[in-house]
């Protein structure tokens, strides 16, 4: 799986100039009196609205030593950590979606720990972009530049889209400038690729699948249809080469990067509802233990004690099959369908339980009751990071002891630590720690060891 996000590449090309008479230098535009069928006019009007995006910054780069690698080794020697300050600059692209206001949108990898980010115009203006917020889990970043003589690209129904649907892809490949792609959407929900890398257990995902030529630089891309809506902001490719295109890529679908952008822009940040329940996909054999016909769902596998889920009146082995109104055919998508709600929202389920079929409401609530707790609350030097316990759906749930980074907020000093989403903190300053609890009473008693 790779990312689109690439360091700044020197390219040379050779051009290899073909001679032939005027009668072969173009196709006519007209074959026995009609038009022929082109995407110009619909582009002349859209591609204003996507941005070439240089990021530049730092990052901190763990030196590969086994023996620097060693916490004892290090504080037995009073060793600083092993980690040094790498410089970057990488391409993307971006989308302006709100003309008056100046707002685009982005992946975040595209601009993850940039200092500086710069925009580029297809009519060759530049200008720094400030930065109002991004989500690793959806992998969306909204930037904010001067509204002035700006184009946005007006934005679809993603739940609309069809598989066979024409797809276009407007980007920056390889820093060679605004380049456009055409194909189809190949598949919808495409889910559980892991494309966050490490900790994805925790990720939102639910990709448009398109053969338009997708290729490094092209992520935070615009993917639209034939009327010029856009339909996703392109992100990621699967490739057996590094970095190449071979017709498979992926596109958030612009409703959820919608969802997240509304989001974004009211607060700064994702202020993610609590819900309080596990789930796993139906499958047939699943479906027949169950003695069910139900074809497609989620089945309800756990549910925490005073949550929204058991407020609802959810039971175990319940099979969910829509989520205020939208179908759910999996687990992933169920994980979506609530994951991507605000705090106060209602919930409405369609539930299988046996021979009947329910309909259940909710409200989903604030983060309180799921036992987070923000690093600042802990240590001045943790600020950034979220630490909660060990969700169960890692599969370390159950079999190791310890208190899991949830996540970490763009340039949060923890990441200098060398701390990732996903991590398992078994220890602190040589004390086992088997929970929060547990670890609130050693990070508070070195607060001010510095």
């Amino acid at each position: 799986m790779k990312f689109l996000r690439q360091p700044y590449l020197f390219i040379t090309i050779t051009l290899w100039l073909v001679f032939s008479n005027a009668s072969m230098a173009a196709l006519p535009s007209q074959v026995n009196g009609q038009n022929l069928p082109t995407l110009a006019p619909m582009l002349e009007k859209v591609t204003p609205a996507v941005v070439n995006i240089a990021a530049i910054g730092e990052v901190q780069v763990r030196q590969r030593n086994s023996l620097l690698d060693d916490p004892v080794f290090r504080h037995f020697f009073d060793l600083p950590n092993n980690t040094q300050t790498k410089k970057f600059r990488s391409l993307g692209s971006g989308v302006i979606v709100d003309a008056k206001n100046g707002y685009l949108i982005s992946n975040h990898h595209v601009i993850a720990d940039a200092k500086t980010i710069i925009v580029n115009f297809k009519d060759g203006r530049q200008m720094e972009a400030k930065l109002i917020g991004s989500d690793p889990r959806t992998d969306v970043a909204i930037l904010q530049i001067p509204a002035k003589n700006l184009t946005a690209i007006p934005l679809s129904d993603s739940d609309n889209l069809r598989v066979g649907d024409f797809a276009v892809a407007i980007g920056n490949p390889f820093g060679l400038g605004q380049t456009v792609t055409s194909g189809i959407v190949s598949a919808l929900g495409r889910s559980g690729l892991g494309l966050s890398g490490k900790g994805n257990a925790q990720n939102f995902e639910e990709f448009i699948q398109t053969d338009a030529a997708i290729n490094v630089g092209n992520s935070g891309g615009a993917l639209v249809n034939l009327n010029g809506e856009l339909i996703g902001i392109n992100t990621a490719i699967l490739s057996p080469n590094k970095g190449g295109n071979v017709g498979i890529g992926f596109a958030i679908p612009m409703n959820m990067a919608n969802t997240v952008m509304q989001q974004l822009i009211e607060h700064g940040e994702i202020r993610r509802g609590y819900f309080g329940v596990v789930v796993q996909t139906l499958t047939p054999e699943l479906a027949e233990a169950l003695h069910t016909d139900i074809p497609q769902g989620a089945i309800i596998a756990s549910i925490e004690k005073d949550s929204p889920a058991e407020a609802s009146g959810l039971q175990l082995h319940d099979i969910v099959t829509s989520v205020n109104g939208s179908r759910v055919n999996n687990s992933a998508e169920m994980r979506n369908r609530i994951g991507l709600l605000n705090v106060g929202d209602n919930v409405s389920m369609v539930v299988h339980r046996g021979d009947k079929k329910l309909i259940l409401h909710t409200k989903i609530t604030g983060d309180e009751g799921t036992g987070k707790i923000e690093g600042k609350q802990l240590d001045p030097r943790l600020t950034g990071a979220i630490f909660s316990e060990i969700p169960t759906e890692s599969p370390l749930h159950g079999r190791i002891n310890g208190i899991y980074v949830y996540g970490l907020k763009q340039g949060a000093p923890a990441i200098s630590a060398g701390l990732e989403p996903g991590d398992i903190i078994v220890s602190i300053n040589r004390r086992t720690v088997s929970n929060l609890q547990e670890a609130i009473k050693p990070l508070r008693a070195t607060r001010d060891r510095y």
